[in-house]
């Protein structure tokens, strides 16, 4: 009775968790839709809780109250600036516990075959069903340890080859992750780096890994040799990880965290194999499936491949870039406020350096003294801005900007000539004119937000550093744009005085 109930909620938590991921595609449904996800999850953790293998109650409950206060500590806390890292960080862990469960897994099948050997039966059993002797040999086992036992030879072969698979992609997932999340939060330098070797020694690894996965199901009956050789797997998986991260750049970052979600999706499916827990399988995929999607949405907004992308492969220039002529002109308040005054249009393309200032707020109010003037106002939005996917779109949702007038780069970009004002508020690569002009910048061929084509360009920059990805940008030289020297709070609070 209690397996039907937790079947049936699993079900109903499945098409829960659906409604959330579909409803997070829209700005106005999703709010709804990570209620869906939280009724979604709290269904299965009370179902998994009473249903099969159910037990431990104390040890349960202590180990979710930490992790709801933890959870609780980090959502009032973490900045929204924080939120791209904190994402890469909770990659990891999910990563870890793939690993840990995978062990775990490989640990519990060699007790079950030591069980069948006390008691004289042939593990795993060659044929259906258990006999009742067998039934009495797992008394004091785990409910896991009881489904191994009538698993036959060829299922328990699927059950080492998914425990396998789970531990290396949670392996690679949480080293990767934590590379991540130091990029993110400026505790490791941005910049692509690799060991001699580079790429050959990601491949090799790959390969050598291929190799004791493939020894690790020939030598299945060796208890001490198959564990030695799912810890060595383990260990290259958790170098591919850290390896392959540390050589993908800070610009490729918004890719790699929608990728790393993947990977944490796919290591969970593989979990909910291992465990024969249909819903993990089913929200796992879900996650995995989604991530990639996006994964492959972020790069054609990079126009970029995906392959080259994970591998590492870009980020070096094909050669000398093209020279910049001209010099960086510096506006002050007044004159930034008085174009606005005068203009009919004002696009404003948000990035990083508004989350990192924290100016969400301020440039909502300026949004709404200007649209109280009569004046069209809307925000261009670039799908690789900030440096998680929709980022830039969460703030100024937090900031209350109306959805309607917050449009895509494919919705607004050919309203750029006819446009009076843009203000630029820390971006940099999403309003690079070399992706157009120079075919040996690194960002050549991608996609970008073309500002300049407007009468009049504000870029609010804190300097004239050429910012995280390290690529230096010709708008900010041409003869329409003003430099906006100063921290973005700052500077947009000095102009809400001035806008009559």
């Amino acid at each position: 009775m209690d397996f039907g109930f937790t079947m049936a909620a699993y079900a109903v938590a499945t098409v829960l968790f659906v409604l959330s991921l579909g409803g997070l595609s829209n700005q106005e449904k999703a709010k709804r839709a990570v209620w869906y996800g939280i009724a979604g999850m709290t269904l299965a953790v009370l179902a998994t809780m009473v249903g099969p293998g159910s037990g431990l109650w104390l040890l349960s409950l202590v180990l979710i109250g930490i992790g709801a206060l933890v959870g609780w500590q980090l959502a009032t806390k973490v900045q929204m600036t924080q939120m791209p890292e904190l994402v890469a960080i909770m990659h990891s862990l999910v990563g870890l516990a793939a690993v840990f469960v995978g062990l775990n897994a490989h640990i519990e099948i060699g007790r079950v075959a030591a069980a069948f050997a006390e008691g004289g039966l042939p593990f795993p059993q060659p044929e259906g069903p258990m006999a009742t002797q067998a039934y009495q040999l797992w008394l004091g086992m785990t409910d896991f340890a009881m489904i191994i036992g009538k698993k036959t030879a060829v299922e328990v072969t699927i059950l080492r080859i998914e425990l396998m698979l789970g531990i290396w992609i949670g392996a690679v997932t949480f080293t990767g992750s934590v590379v991540a999340y130091g990029k993110l939060a400026g505790r490791i330098d941005s910049a692509p780096k690799q060991l001699t070797g580079g790429h050959m020694l990601n491949a090799g690894a790959a390969g050598l890994s291929l190799l004791l996965a493939i020894l690790y199901i020939v030598y299945a009956d060796s208890a001490a040799g198959s564990l030695l050789i799912l810890l060595a797997l383990t260990a290259l998986a958790l170098f591919i990880g850290y390896h392959l991260i540390m050589g993908i750049g800070g610009a490729d970052m918004p890719v790699v965290v929608s990728m790393l979600n993947s990977y944490s999706g796919w290591a969970a499916a593989a979990i909910g194999f291992s465990l024969g827990n249909e819903l993990l399988s089913v929200v796992g995929a879900l996650v995995g499936s989604s991530g990639a999607i996006l994964s492959y949405i972020m790069c054609k907004a990079m126009n970029r491949s995906f392959i080259s992308v994970i591998l590492g492969g870009f980020g070096g220039a094909s050669g000398p870039a093209m020279a910049i002529e001209g010099e960086q002109v510096a506006i002050d308040a007044d004159g930034v406020a008085t174009a606005l005054n005068e203009a009919d249009s004002v696009i404003i393309v948000p990035g990083y350096g508004m989350a990192v200032a924290q100016a969400q707020q301020s440039v909502s109010e300026l949004t709404r003294k200007l649209r109280a003037k009569g004046k069209n106002v809307r925000f261009a939005i670039h799908p690789v801005a900030g440096r998680l996917p929709g980022h830039m779109n969460v703030l100024l949702a937090e900031a209350k900007v109306p959805y309607d007038i917050v449009l895509e780069m494919d919705e607004i970009n050919e309203d750029f000539p006819s446009t009076d004002v843009v203000i630029v508020i820390g971006s940099n690569d999403i309003v690079n004119p070399a992706a157009q002009d120079d075919p040996n910048s690194p960002i050549a061929g991608m996609p970008v937000l073309e500002v300049w084509k407007a009468k009049n360009v504000f870029v609010s920059k804190r300097g004239q550093g050429t910012g995280y990805s390290g690529i230096e940008n010709p708008l900010f030289y041409k003869e329409n744009t003003r430099m906006f020297y100063g921290d973005a709070k700052a500077s947009v609070d000095s102009l809400l005085p001035m806008i009559e």
